[in-house]
This record gives C-alpha cells, structure tokens and sequence, in this order.
C-alpha cells in the first residue's frame, strides 16, 4: 500500500493516494459480491433440497440455512445498489429479505404451524417485482423474476383468502421455486459476470 506520512501534533499518521484506496474499497466490494454469491447459492441450493427431502426435521434444516443465506445475500445486494444509486431494486431486495425473515422464523414450527408465517410469500413476490422491474439485470433475469413473483401472488392470495396451502403443496407453491431458484441463479451470474450498468464503479 502506498502512503506518505503526514506530521500532525499526535505524531505521524500514514495518507494514502487515491489509487490505494480505490484499490482497497474494490477489494472490499469484491468481498461483498463473493459473499452474495455464496449467500445466493446455498439458499437455491438449500431452498431446493428442502423442497424434494421427505424427512421433516431434514426439510427444516434445509429451508432455515435457506432462509439465511437469502437475507443475508439480499442485505449485501441491498448496500451494493444503493451506493450505485439503483434505489428500486434496492427497496426490492430490502422486501425480498423481510419475507424470507419472515418465512424462516416458522421454519422450526413444522409445515402446518408455519402457514401463518408462510404468507411472507406475499413480500418475496413483491421483492421479486420490484428487483424486475429496472433495467438493472439481464433481461431473462427480470422476465423469470416476474414470473416467479406472479405465481408466488396467486399463493399469497390463496394463503390470504384462507386455503390452508403447505409450503409444499402442488401444483402452487411447488411449481413456483423452480422459477424463483432460476431468478436467483441469474442474480448470481449477473454477479459474477461482473458486467452491466450497475456495475460502472467496480
């Protein structure tokens, strides 16, 4: 790392030129970005497994490491498109974590306990939206991503209008993970790609 000292009355104090510490900031943003892949792929991957496995208590452990790899991936994305002045997907992805919050505090309750806490789908769908709508991903990307948010409205809306809908019922909510699974696999080869508009600071 490059710095000069600076004579200040407390002694010397190391200044660093602009390149380094633009070096270091990307280092920090590249950090970022591997965590949200990381926290993006073992929710897909998890969210999926907990959907096929038929041992509950395997089921719970798969869809709670899910849930928190989701809001902690969608935490992350949520400070990365807000310092490159995308607010919409960022308030996107801000929604999209409270609804895995919610649907993950009643993971541990079992399927029929969770329906109550399972109408947090109605905040993933309108996350998924709002993350579609700008033109900040790829555009199979938003178009899968909107798909998914409009099957996962006509659950909430059931789970809303009183069905008593399992997180595992067919044909809805099965149906609906592949899509969300597929979203959130393009959010992370968006990532990865390291290209696009929202990119112009990396």
């Amino acid at each position: 790392m490059r710095c000069a000292s600076l004579r200040t009355p407390r002694g010397c104090a190391p200044v660093c030129d602009a390149a380094t510490l633009r070096g270091v900031w990307m280092g920090k943003a590249l950090r970022g970005r591997a965590l949200a892949v990381l926290g993006l792929g073992i929710g897909a991957g998890c969210g999926l497994a907990g959907t096929v496995v038929e041992r509950p208590s395997l089921r719970q452990v798969f869809w709670a490491i899910d849930g928190v790899g989701l809001v902690v991936a969608s935490a992350l994305l949520t400070v990365r498109f807000l310092r490159r002045g995308h607010d919409g997907v960022a308030a996107g992805l801000l929604v999209f974590a409270a609804g895995e919050s919610l649907l993950v505090s009643g993971t541990a309750a079992g399927l029929e306990a969770s329906v109550p806490s399972f109408g947090g789908v109605a905040l993933r769908a309108a996350g998924l939206l709002l993350v579609s709508i700008p033109d900040a991903f790829a555009t199979w990307v938003r178009l899968v991503g909107a798909l998914a948010s409009l099957l996962f409205v006509i659950v909430a809306a059931r789970i809303l209008w009183g069905e008593q809908l399992l997180p595992t019922s067919s044909p809805l909510p099965f149906f609906a993970y592949p899509f969300l699974v597929l979203a959130l696999v393009g959010w992370m080869w968006d990532l990865i790609r390291g290209e696009g508009r929202h990119r112009s600071g990396d």
